[in-house]
């Protein structure tokens, strides 16, 4: 499927990536890609729910809801707040994807960024300025993240 993406200086949350103390070099900026409302909804609809328009609204029959989905649950929130800049171990442990992998951060059913793997890493704590439950998916890998609110993440495959 082919997306329609609105220019980074144009999205309502680009100063995420301009953050002062976590500034984003122009060069991943350039691989940093909003989706359009249409786009993102069409996404959403087919990798993460046709039935609910946020991670707080999770109906029974999606994936994301499934216990059996889950196999790992952890902080993210410590991390984020240190001087390490790496991902948490055992994020980078199950999510074993090339660094060109073309990854969806999921904040809402009308708000996805794409970007490619090695960029989603290296820039993590950034995308995390939004963590309203957002996922992180690809459409070519069944692993996914939850970024919950309370700080913790949890790891899984979609169904």
């Amino acid at each position: 499927m082919s997306y329609s993406y609105l220019p980074l200086v144009e999205y309502r949350r680009q100063w995420i990536f301009n953050h002062h103390e976590m500034p984003v070099p122009d060069t991943d900026k350039a691989d940093i890609r909003p989706l359009t409302n249409q786009s993102a909804m069409a996404l959403w609809n087919r990798w993460v729910s046709n039935k609910s328009s946020c991670a707080e609204d999770f109906n029974k029959g999606d994936w994301a809801l499934r216990s059996s989905t889950w196999h790992h649950t952890d902080t993210w929130q410590s991390q984020w707040e240190s001087d390490d800049p790496e991902l948490p171990r055992p994020i980078t442990e199950f999510i074993t994807w090339d660094d060109a992998t073309r990854v969806y951060f999921c904040i809402e059913k009308y708000e996805i960024l794409e970007t490619s793997w090695a960029v989603f890493k290296r820039h993590w704590k950034c995308f995390l300025f939004c963590d309203d439950g957002p996922l992180l998916i690809s459409t070519q890998h069944r692993q996914a993240i939850w970024f919950t609110q309370d700080g913790n993440y949890r790891l899984g495959l979609r169904g």
